[in-house]
């Protein structure tokens, strides 16, 4: 696009609806320009792409499908799309941001703070993951890329425009491959397909840039880049701090070995609380030239003369004739004097009052201020109790008088001030509640979750129901937000488990401390488990206990101990079956064995361990 000026485009409307105002940005396939929308009446950015990719159908269509994609998500993180064309030029209009890039933060000599990388690589893959969703790839995520507001919030631009300008076969100016190669995924190195992961990789690079002012593998030539990224893995500098482990994950060789940008999401929000606060953003905000001034001159006819002549000119034959001729010449030039007075009469500002706009919304307000020929500007505001797009006040105030053309300068609500969200989290409900007020917040719904690692009745999270994400202390959300809680009921009860069918207690006890209980160990007779094997579990299988409880594992004894029956009077063989019955063995007859029992020993009633000997005793003829 080199070969148009930029200045041969300030002033150009295009779709007969985008004014192009100032440039503000520039790469190797497009030029940026500040813009005026002049239907809806406010400030755009508009995407100029290069005239050469206007006449190649396979992109015209490409884009307009991308375009599409991209206008129809809903995400905070992702620059939003109004509108795209072509009219003689590709463009495409999006929202105008005043806060500039993270390339210019950093091209003003300035680096982010560990705490300031993971709010912004936190933001960033928020809005990757949400993209990721709905199967959209970014392919050029870096620096200029992550835009911010006037407030530091960040939204991620060119979504789908890489690939549109990459399957038109489109070079940079120098011939690189499309998409930065100073951020290239190892894949994108490799030829291979690309995915989700690469725009991971890719956020690792541009957050140890952030820190450090140095991006890793970046060699003389786009080539060598590219062989290096290929060869090695990414590891985090370690100015990068808590950072680095996350980071470096992010930037490994295999697609698969990468956390996906959820992932991402949760890992920088789990090291959240071992960084301090971040200091706010140093935002380079975008240089804008002064508005030209355009003066006109008008030069009215002028008559001048060269003559000179004797004095005695004015009498003669000639002399009445000259008189005429002078008497017509200041007719007509009072004629075109009383013509000049009246057309400047005709032409100057009538004077207008101000209308009372206030309480209207921002196009009603510029209607009525059009049709009275004044000149608007919007400045936004946030104030208490105001609603979005609404006019607050104006300067001059309604009721004042103006000229046509005066400027009218219009503060239109884009919301409520802005408080950071307080520090809510390992809090009682109670107190949590107390701080969201004093910020002006709103408490929503509490949601009872339970958690391993948080104490029942406290606050572990604040969700901003309407994203449904959870929130980072710190964050700059409107008074009147309404939050949801998510308060912990403590660790999730345990079920006792059924005893192992193998009945060993080792087993048994593995069991029980995978559920994080603690076990007692207990004895008791049984007749049906062996001794050494479980008997039970007590408190009983299925029921609930808290996480730690005391859990009692009885371990069999054996069957208990019994009373030798009385074999007195009966014969041997009976006398024995008998024994064995209660238990007990029978291990010698002391007389006769086919005469009746006299004794035995030990003797009826005494109470013997199970599977004791006894000794039978009968006459011995």
């Amino acid at each position: 696009m080199a070969e148009t000026p930029q200045d041969a485009w300030a002033g150009r409307i295009l779709g007969g609806r985008y004014r192009l105002l100032h440039p503000i940005g520039v790469g190797g396939s497009a030029r940026v320009f500040l813009a005026d929308d002049v239907t809806l009446g406010r400030r755009v950015a508009v995407k100029v792409l290069h005239p050469g990719l206007a006449d190649d159908l396979r992109f015209v269509e490409r884009f307009r499908s991308e375009a599409q994609m991209v206008a129809s998500l809903s995400c905070p993180q992702v620059l939003t799309v109004y509108d795209w064309g072509v009219d003689e030029v590709a463009y495409l209009v999006v929202e105008y941001l005043g806060g500039g890039s993270l390339r210019n933060l950093l091209n003003q000599g300035d680096r982010l703070s560990p705490s300031q990388a993971l709010l912004v690589g936190l933001e960033t893959a928020r809005g990757l993951a949400f993209a990721h969703s709905q199967q959209l790839i970014h392919r050029d995520i870096k620096p200029d890329n992550l835009l911010f507001d006037a407030d530091g919030r960040l939204r991620i631009a060119d979504f789908g425009l890489a690939r549109a300008v990459a399957e038109a076969g489109w070079t940079d100016v120098d011939g690189s491959l499309l998409g930065t190669v100073r951020y290239a995924a190892p894949e994108q190195a490799r030829g291979d397909r690309i995915g989700p992961a690469a725009d991971v990789y890719s956020l690792a690079l541009v957050l140890n840039e952030a820190v450090t002012g140095t991006v890793p593998f970046v060699a003389d030539t786009p080539v060598a880049s590219l062989m290096a990224r290929a060869e090695q893995p990414f590891v985090a500098d370690p100015a990068t701090g808590p950072l680095a482990d996350l980071l470096s994950r992010a930037g490994s060789l295999a697609a698969e070995d990468r956390p996906s940008a959820s992932e991402m999401v949760d890992g920088f929000l789990s090291l959240a609380s071992s960084l301090p606060r971040p200091e706010p953003l140093p935002l380079a905000g975008i240089a804008l030239p002064a508005d030209p001034t355009f003066a006109t001159t008008d030069h009215g006819p002028t008559r001048t003369s060269d003559r000179s002549g004797d004095d005695d000119e004015s009498s003669g034959p000639g002399s009445l004739k000259r008189r005429r001729r002078f008497r017509r010449s200041l007719a007509a030039m009072a004629a075109i004097t009383i013509g000049v007075l009246a057309a400047w009469v005709a032409t100057r500002p009538h004077p207008v009052v101000v209308p009372d706009v206030v309480g209207l919304l921002r196009p009603e307000a510029l209607v009525a201020l059009d049709e009275l020929g004044l000149t608007v500007e919007i400045t936004e505001v946030r104030e208490v109790g105001s609603s979005v797009d609404v006019v607050q006040r104006s300067d001059p105030s309604a009721g004042e008088k103006r000229s046509e053309g005066d400027l009218v300068t219009l503060y239109v609500s884009i919301g409520q001030p802005l408080v950071e969200l307080p520090f809510v989290v390992d809090e009682e409900l109670t107190v949590v509640q107390d701080m969201l007020e004093r910020q002006g917040l709103v408490l929503g719904d509490v949601i009872e979750e339970f958690r391993e690692d948080v104490d029942a009745g406290l606050v572990f999270a604040v969700v901003d129901p309407g994203q449904d994400v959870e929130l980072l202390v710190g964050t700059l959300v409107e008074q009147g937000t309404v939050l949801d809680l998510r308060v912990s009921l403590g660790p999730q009860p345990r079920m006792i488990p059924a005893v192992p069918e193998s009945a060993d207690p080792d087993e048994a006890r593995q069991l029980l401390d995978d559920l994080n209980l603690n076990v007692v160990v207990d004895s008791d007779y049984n007749d049906d488990v062996p001794v050494g094997q479980v008997i039970r579990f007590d408190p009983a299988t299925g029921t609930e206990v808290p996480r730690g409880s005391d859990i009692t594992m009885v371990v069999s004894l054996g069957p208990p101990p019994r009373p030798v029956p009385m074999v007195v009077g009966m014969s041997v063989s009976d006398a024995t079956n008998l024994l064995r019955e209660h238990g007990f063995e029978v291990s010698g007859v002391q007389g006769s064995p086919l005469r009746n029992v006299l004794a035995s020993d030990p003797a009826a009633g005494e109470v013997l361990p199970f599977g004791s000997s006894v000794v039978l005793a009968t006459s011995l003829r």
